[in-house]
């Protein structure tokens, strides 16, 4: 497949957005860092998540820290996809592992960027796609979308991978799935996304064995990491679930975060939880235009479990923005409306949205950060 198949010319415009809004946010964190004495480039590939994956490009796994409280903290959390590639980037180039994470985010960040907007063409439009785009690189945790994390390696692998599959592209829908899986935990809603599409292209009777095979290779890379860390750990199936709850996390259907704001609303930070709330209910309210403007299937699964594991984990509340930022169906519903509007009024409103999220993220980095 060629560059052109992909469309390359009709994504340049979105492309050019991605990479404008990016710059900006990196020259607002450049500056930012020069005022408060602060590295971006430490702050951006080697604090937090970033110092995981990059210790398991250099050690591999097995790697764990004992808490006070008797929590135990091991690397077999993350996947191994980002590790492997920042090794891959590390041997020929020379650079450290969290240098090479940060090209990968890069290069991940545009293969996003694009197929976000092949998504999004398919679906309402070349101007839809570049409006969704320019949105999600606009969004307030954005930033993270220039860090060594595994957002927009994940985000690129899952539009891609669901863009095959609307186009029953089947080996290749899996086999991004599968990558998917090796990614993030959440790789689970892509596996679901590529067989919702493989059984509504099987009941219109378009079966073929690339159909089957691509709904047998989507989970394969998910399967097999979960598979080792339970022989691994000694944990059979759910090996894997005990690792993350020695990290505190499990999905409780959103109990501990709804307490989490209670605790906000009837404490000094009342505002911040009713921010929270506000938050809730602007996800759910564009997953519900989601489906009004009658996305597909596919694409409706894929958005509801993302948006659902993100909301309804029992850890880590400060990160639920950052786990929401795969779920670029929720940003249609604004890119048609964005893209209604004169281009004028409508590129003044991202490059609001743009600048803010800029300052921001700044501002995030330069303080608690992302957990």
């Amino acid at each position: 497949m060629s560059v052109e198949d992909l469309g390359f010319r009709r994504a340049a415009p979105a492309l050019a957005a991605f990479a404008a809004v990016r710059l900006l946010g990196l020259t607002v964190l450049a500056v930012w860092g020069a005022v408060v004495g602060s590295s971006p480039h430490t702050l951006l590939s080697a604090r937090w998540d970033s110092l995981w994956y990059a210790r398991i490009a250099a050690e591999g796994y097995g790697y764990e820290v004992l808490l006070p409280n008797g929590d135990v903290h091991s690397n077999l959390a993350f996947f191994p996809l980002l590790p492997w590639l920042e090794r891959l980037v590390s041997a020929p180039t020379g650079l450290s592992y969290g240098s090479a994470g940060l090209v990968v985010s890069v290069v991940a960040g545009f293969a996003a960027a694009w197929g976000i907007f092949a998504v999004a063409e398919l679906v309402h439009g070349r101007r839809v796609g570049v409006f969704a785009v320019a949105v999600w690189a606009a969004l307030p945790v954005g930033i993270v979308q220039s860090m060594a994390y595994s957002e927009s390696l994940f985000t690129a692998l899952a539009a891609w991978s669901i863009h095959a599959a609307l186009r029953g592209r089947w080996l290749t829908a899996g086999l991004l799935a599968a990558g998917a899986g090796l990614t993030r935990p959440v790789g689970a809603a892509v596996v679901a996304a590529v067989w919702v599409a493989a059984a509504l292209a099987w009941r219109r009777g378009e079966r073929s064995w690339r159909t089957v095979a691509g709904a047998l290779l989507a989970p394969a890379g998910a399967a097999a990491y979960v598979l080792w860390v339970g022989a691994r750990t000694g944990g059979g199936l759910l090996g894997y679930l005990d690792v993350q709850g020695g990290w505190g996390n499990g999905f409780d259907g959103g109990w501990a975060f709804a307490g989490f704001i209670g605790a906000k609303l009837a404490s000094s930070a009342f505002l911040a939880g009713v921010g929270l709330i506000a938050g809730v209910v602007l996800v759910l309210w564009l997953y519900g235009k989601c489906v009004q403007q009658r996305q597909p299937v596919p694409l409706l699964v894929y958005c509801g479990i993302v948006v659902a594991l993100a909301l309804c984990a029992s850890g880590y509340f400060g990160s639920k923005p950052r786990l929401l930022l795969p779920a670029f169906p929720l940003l249609l519903p604004p890119a048609v409306a964005l893209a209604r509007w004169r281009t004028g009024r409508a590129a003044s409103v991202v490059g609001a949205l743009a600048l803010a999220s800029a300052v921001y993220g700044a501002f995030w980095l330069n303080g608690s950060g992302p957990p």
